[in-house]
């Protein structure tokens, strides 16, 4: 057949093979997908859920179709081009491109075929001079603004690949195509490429504001669950405590000194050997009897989790046959060499196979027997994205196929185990920690953190943008270690001064967490770094820092409530300003500050002996100083004095919050 005809709630389209299909998805939004095969593919996993039963406006007719859900409408071409308008202000909003010499230029869908029954994909839309785009997860190209870049969709350490973007001329797009690949955000075209995979599918959605936009998102996507009322305090991490002993030693003296904790770590290589998961007997002798002394001092324990699996472990062999773990299309079934216990020294690993749902079953099992019946409620879920070593995602075979079609499934799948083993044990508050998100990651209780960063006020700076674009993509826990992973040597006034700036920022992420792999550093035979607790980087900073513990604790009653807003509307606590503003134009081009919640702008210092920095008051209120209670107008640039122990803060005209010690308002 060929044309267009109306399926039930859809509209169809079909020309020279191609079938293209396109249908309402949620309010204001339509999902889009176009194969050249006989048939549409259903049988992945993805992030978009079904949504509430809509009717569709569909008119056919000889100039073209259009479809209409809401606020967004498509117009299809005879020729199958597709547009997207407001369907309230009839402004454009998206369109493909199309070449008026059709002889040696791509149609604006491509497909080219390869090994295996599978197509290399391109779409193509018109690009936008005066177009910005948000979002994409979490990149370390230092940029809140994506236009002019390349982003690769691939999953790395450091980099969460989550294909969805806040467009500034009104739109949501969704790339719903777990397939390594990438987006070029050019002044040319906008390109959207998937190396391997069966069809073309993604979803838009119109909305007035950028949170109107991300609202749609989550409800297609999924919701975060309430984040647990511990998780907002303090969370103590190092690489790493070797004993049961140590780690409780660094509890019991974060209580003698009156200081507030949350959540403190065991961290990699508590284990026996990697893919047993479970402690090592020797050194960590009675975690139920650990579990139960922190969760007196109000802690929680969490406890690193890692995805690989040793051949010396019990479980390889049994997972082996079972086909639990990824396989390699050639050459020896192994991906990372890496350290362990035994042996010591370098160890060949293979990953378990998260795509896999006996798989996961298999690990939460584990997980089940040697830490949750110890009273263990919380996991970091390490080596999400799978790090494998080399990244050659095309030498991989998952139960879902070709690494270069389905790996960027990894870390969700990887987040859906423990989420659904934990809920079938009757927990509901379920938060884990995770290296690495995709799409619809959020639903399964992911809270994300920056990967293995470097210490250094330049990474400091790509993390503030890393963290608001993936606020923006529907992950509203986010973190990062606090003075960054690798190369801090607290000896030395540049790190000293680094980690009380970041400790800063820290207090105003969703999640406040230390980490980090500090100098001097043990590398074999296994890693361990030196000191990384509040008191480890002299006293001028311990003064510091300790009243920023105490400002976070003051500011938990407001945190909750802006959890509970992640929760019910999907909006992020921590986000740029454009999101708040979006009708004051300065305020989209602002990105070293944000808003934490509604009603308190952050501005943190991000340069090495900066004692004052620009600060934008966004127009359509006023605000106060939140130190001193000075006035300012909205709408314009002041200098703020920020000397070594003062972020500059500015309340949103008529709020109260307790920043100051003195200050018990709310």
């Amino acid at each position: 057949m060929q044309g267009f005809r109306q399926q039930d709630n859809a509209l169809i389209f079909e020309l020279n093979h191609e079938t293209v299909r396109i249908e309402p998805w949620g309010p204001d939004s339509l999902r889009v997908r176009t194969t050249i095969e006989p048939a549409f593919s259903d049988d992945l996993p993805l992030a978009l859920l079904e949504p509430v039963a809509a009717p569709a406006q569909i008119e056919l007719g000889a100039a073209g179709a259009t479809i209409q859900s809401g606020a967004i409408q498509a117009e299809v071409s005879p020729t199958g081009r597709i547009r997207f308008v407001n369907a309230r202000s009839g402004a454009q909003l998206l369109a493909e491109e199309e070449h008026l010499q059709p002889y040696g230029w791509p149609r604006p869908r491509a497909f080219r075929a390869l090994p295996g029954g599978m197509f290399h994909a391109e779409v193509r839309f018109l690009a936008h001079d005066d177009e910005h785009f948000y979002g994409l997860g979490q990149q370390q190209h230092g940029r809140l603004d994506h236009k002019g870049c390349v982003i690769e969709l691939h999953q790395r350490n450091t980099q969460a690949s989550i294909p969805f973007l806040i467009s500034s001329r009104g739109y949501g797009f969704l790339w719903h195509n777990p397939a390594v690949g990438r987006v070029q955000l050019g002044y040319d075209r906008t390109l959207w490429v998937a190396e391997a995979t069966h069809q073309v599918d993604y979803w838009i959605t119109a909305g007035d504001t950028p949170a109107d936009i991300l609202r749609h998102y989550v409800d297609a996507t999924g919701h975060a669950p309430m984040m647990p009322e511990w998780a907002a305090g303090f969370w103590q991490c190092k690489l790493r405590y070797s004993t049961q002993d140590e780690l409780l030693e660094v509890a019991r003296e974060y209580k003698r000194r009156g200081l507030p904790l949350s959540v403190i770590v065991a961290d990699f290589f508590h284990w026996t050997v990697q893919g047993e998961w479970r402690f090592d007997p020797e050194k960590w002798p009675d975690p139920a009897a650990m579990v139960r002394e922190l969760e007196e001092m109000g802690v929680k324990l969490m406890v690193s989790i890692w995805p690989t699996v040793n051949s010396l472990s019990r479980n390889w062999e049994e997972m082996r046959q079972r086909g639990l773990l990824v396989r390699t299309e050639h050459g020896i079934p192994v991906q990372m060499l890496f350290l362990d216990n035994k042996p010591e020294g370098p160890v060949y690993l293979q990953f378990y196979d998260a795509t896999h749902p006996e798989a996961r079953q298999f690990v939460w099992e584990q997980a089940r027997e040697n830490y949750y019946r110890h009273g263990i409620r919380v996991f970091w879920l390490d080596e999400a994205e799978p790090d494998t070593w080399p990244m050659q995602p095309e030498n991989l075979r998952y139960h879902l196929g070709n690494g270069l079609a389905v790996t960027n499934l990894y870390p969700m799948l990887y987040a859906r185990g423990f989420y659904e083993g934990m809920r079938a044990e009757g927990q509901q508050d379920i938060l884990n920690l995770c290296r690495c998100a995709w799409a619809g990651s959020q639903r399964y209780g992911a809270a994300v953190w920056s990967g293995d960063i470097q210490s250094t006020f330049e990474s400091l700076q790509a993390q503030v943008r890393a963290g608001l674009n993936i606020g923006l993509s529907g992950i509203p826990w986010w973190t990062t270690d606090i003075g960054g992973f690798f190369n801090g040597d607290p000896a030395t006034p540049y790190f000293r001064e680094l980690i009380v700036r970041w400790f800063q920022y820290g207090v105003f992420c969703p999640i406040f967490r230390l980490h980090g792999y500090r100098q001097p550093a043990i590398e074999h035979p296994t890693p361990h770094g030196g000191p990384n607790e509040v008191w480890s980087f002299g006293e001028l900073d311990y003064a510091i820092i300790r009243e920023l513990l105490f400002l976070r604790e003051r500011l938990r009653p407001y945190i909750m409530q802006q959890m509970r807003l992640a929760h019910e509307q999907g909006v992020p606590p921590m986000r740029p300003l454009l999101f708040d503003f979006a009708g004051d134009g300065a305020a989209w081009a602002v990105d070293d500050q944000f808003m934490f919640g509604p009603d308190l702008l952050v501005a943190p210092v991000l340069v090495e002996g900066m004692r004052a920095r620009p600060v934008y008051l966004p127009a359509g209120t006023s605000w106060n100083d939140a130190w001193t209670g000075g006035a300012f107008d909205g709408g314009q640039r002041i200098t703020a004095d920020a000397p070594l122990e003062r972020i500059p803060l500015y309340l949103r005209a008529g709020a109260r919050l307790p920043i100051r010690s003195d200050d018990h308002s709310s």
